[in-house]
This record gives structure tokens, sequence and C-alpha cells, in this order.
């Protein structure tokens, strides 16, 4: 097996020893906490990323860390959409769904992606939609958590696996956006920490320049990002659900890169995580 290092290159099987045997730490560190991660992107359409993330999720419920594992699938979406003729639309990073969208979103994500990850988590798993017990409440601005059946399956220590599909109370199915549902997870939750793994380095001042990473930005540095357009697309959600997440009480937020293998591992367990870091001066006080 290699691992990714977080400059790109691998590191062999002694070095991912050498890994572990550097964590007792941060494994102490985060014994008994909730981890919310938000899983998309590359890491989801290759399938030895798929398997990596899988594993890790699992060594991580056996080290005793508290991991729901919250899911998109637009690639998934998109692939079927084009297949039955119906065109994607997107309006500042979310996708715009109407009927004939939401019924594939349905099908895709609390069916076939879902219940892939289920089975490589080799019966750690749990595939949850957010309609099951009305878990992801939802109106047109927004969704609110129930968080009750996610903390009793972490108490029997399985991974909850949530699509992000909810409901009203009329029983009208929404499309939620992962990352929005992530970061509202997180919140009911009380997480330690909230991970999203992309499909680039983290934030980056210019997007076709990873050389331009912005390592840590701190949540009042947000709105500055945005006006200078560093933050756009599909960021602004993603991040906008951090920065919620982060003043309601989660300790801390990162983007990493899900095309690194193990880079949950390397994020959590040593200090050779990439990404970017969104924090609240407060919390670190």
């Amino acid at each position: 097996m290699l691992t990714a290092r977080s400059n790109g290159e691998y590191m062999k099987n002694e070095e991912m020893a050498l890994l572990f045997s550097e964590a007792t730490p941060y494994i102490q560190k985060y014994h008994g906490k909730t981890m919310v991660i938000k899983y998309g992107g590359n890491a989801m359409i290759n399938e030895t990323l798929k398997n990596a993330v899988m594993n890790d999720l699992v060594t991580l419920t056996l080290l005793g860390v508290r991991v729901v594992l919250v899911h998109g699938g637009g690639p998934a979406i998109n692939e079927m959409l084009k297949k039955v003729g119906v065109e994607s639309h997107f309006n500042n990073g979310l996708r715009v769904t109407d009927d004939a969208t939401m019924e594939i979103v349905q099908q895709v994500l609390a069916g076939k992606v879902n219940k892939d990850l289920v089975a490589k988590l080799r019966g750690r798993g749990v595939g949850l939609c957010g309609m099951d017990g009305q878990m992801l409440r939802c109106t047109e601005l927004g969704p609110a958590l129930g968080p009750t059946l996610i903390s009793t399956l972490l108490d029997g220590g399985y991974i909850p696996v949530i699509a992000t599909v909810g409901m009203d109370d009329l029983g009208q199915a929404y499309n939620v956006n992962a990352d929005t549902a992530a970061a509202q997870i997180a919140i009911a939750l009380k997480a330690e920490k909230l991970v999203s793994m992309t499909d680039i380095a983290g934030l980056l001042r210019d997007k076709d320049d990873e050389t331009t990473l912005i390592p840590e930005v701190e949540v009042s540095e947000i709105e500055g990002y945005k006006a200078a357009g560093i933050i756009a697309g599909g960021m602004i959600p993603k991040i906008g659900g951090m920065a919620d997440a982060i003043y309601q009480g989660v300790h801390e937020a990162v983007i990493i890169d899900g095309r690194v293998p193990h880079s949950i591992l390397l994020e959590l367990f040593s200090n050779r995580g990439s990404g970017t870091r969104f924090y609240r001066r407060s919390h670190q006080e």
C-alpha cells in the first residue's frame, strides 16, 4: 500500500506505520469526539480512492472516533440526467432542482450511491437519507435537523451514511446541498470537526494555481475573500456552511484534497495535513 503525503508524493508502509506511532496524542484528542465528513468529488469516482476512504473511516471508528459520513453524488446525478435527457442548471454553486431532476436525485443518491458506500464499510455503515425519521426537515430557505437517529447509531458504533435528500412537513422531497447538510448535522451533533473532501488542494487565491493555497482562514475574513472573488461558485455554500458551523460551536472545519489517499488520517492524526483550515479566534483562546 502506498499513501500520499501532503505534497503529492507517496509514503510506503513503514512510513504509514511511523505516522500511527506518532499519532497517539491526536488519537487521544479525538477519541469519543464526533467528526462529520462531507464526501464528494474524485474520491467518490475513483474506486481505489473510494476504498481507501471507506477503510479509513472504519479505522477511525475502531479508534473510538464517532464518524458521520454525509455525501452528495453530483457526478452520478449528472450522468443519469444526461442519460434521460434532462439538462442540469446551477445557481451560485447550487443545483436548481425541478420535479424531473428531483426524481433522479432521489433515486441516485438514496439508492445506488448510498448503498454502494454502505457496502464498502463492511458492516459498520448504516445507509440513511434525510427523509428517514424526517431527519432533514426542509423549507425553501434551508434544512433543520433531527439528530436523534444519528446519535443512536453513533452510540451503537455504526457509521451513519447520509444521502442529502430531505423533506418538508407535507412529504415533498428536497435536494439538499451536501455541504449545507453536513454543516447542519455538525451543528446539531456538536461535532468537534467538520471535514469537506474536494477535488482541489483547498481554498486558492488563484483557482488555477495550487501553489496559491491559503492554509488558514479566520471566519471573520470570509466576507473579504468573497468580495475579492476568491470564494466563488461552489465554494460559496461550502464555506458558508463551515462558517455557520463554527459560529454555532463546531471547533473547526477543514477543506482537504480528496485526491490524496488517506487524506482524512493525515488531517486528523498528524501535522502533515494539507488543505485550508477555518477557525474562530475565540475558539483558540
